[in-house]
């Protein structure tokens, strides 16, 4: 179990690191900017381990991330913004707030309604801080499929959304024939603009079937990896290279590999 004084270990590790005279050059030389791709790396680090099920590998990774964030509090220290404490202070208050549920008098039946609680609070929050739009606090450095999903549940929260899957599904296929039409003028900039449209709209699709769809895509890719190593594994068996092998061959490999994989389609 963790204690106050762990804690206080990793703060003190960081401010050593930051140490103006005897700090590591490399962590002096940091600040918000510089540090924010580490943040997501570390990030993903930890959704990786999580995904390939390896969680003899997740308190290094978590450590990794909690670093992150103690690197953050010690600049915001430095500057006199923040540090350590009112960080833990403010999600304390924020995760009390919004499940009242929990900490409060109001009952709750189901995660969809404490998830409808969550989304109203947050509304209310939003409202006191004078922003223009629902869409004001989204961050833009989220991930592509990340940040659609999280634009569309917030429009959905002002009842800008379909109630049904049909015209979800439609506005797919009318987005592939858009790209299409694109595709035959060979016009590169609206092919982009028409695939981005569709990719949205896939998004949309997975937000009303209710999954991640970063998540979804990286157990696709993650599945196709799989079955490619595999594909390369029986071109090594022959005598010829990968680039020797016809489609029709390396397409024979793959639904051998395809047979055979536990991961289902």
């Amino acid at each position: 179990m963790q204690s106050k004084s762990d804690i206080q270990k990793l703060l003190t590790i960081m401010e050593r690191l930051r140490d103006p005279i005897t700090g590591c050059p490399w962590d002096k030389a940091q600040s918000y900017q510089t540090i924010v791709p580490f943040t997501l790396e570390e990030a993903f680090e930890v959704a990786d381990t999580i995904e390939r099920g390896a969680l003899d590998e997740l308190p290094g990774e978590l450590g990794d991330l909690l670093f992150q964030v103690i690197f953050y509090c010690q600049l915001g220290k430095e500057q006199g913004r923040f540090d350590f404490d009112l960080v833990v202070d403010k999600i304390c208050t924020k995760l009390t707030e919004r499940h009242p549920h929990v900490f409060g008098e109001m009952t709750q039946a189901s995660s969809e309604s404490v998830r409808e609680t969550w989304e109203s609070i947050k509304a209310k929050e939003r409202a006191g801080r004078s922003l223009h739009s629902v869409l004001d606090d989204i961050p833009r450095a989220l991930p592509a499929l990340t940040r659609a999903a999280k634009v569309q549940r917030r429009v959905a929260t002002v009842g800008f959304d379909w109630n049904d899957l049909g015209p979800v599904v439609a506005k797919i296929h009318e987005e592939i024939d858009e790209v299409m039409v694109e595709v035959a003028a060979q016009d590169r900039d609206k092919m982009e603009d028409e695939l981005g449209d569709l990719l949205f709209a896939v998004v949309n699709l997975a937000r009303h079937l209710k999954l991640d769809p970063e998540q979804a895509l990286r157990r696709a890719t993650n599945k196709f990896e799989h079955r490619f190593r595999g594909v390369e594994a029986l071109a090594a068996q022959s005598d010829k290279a990968m680039q020797e092998h016809s489609l029709d061959e390396l397409d024979a490999y793959w639904e051998q590999v395809k047979k055979n994989d536990p991961l289902k389609d």
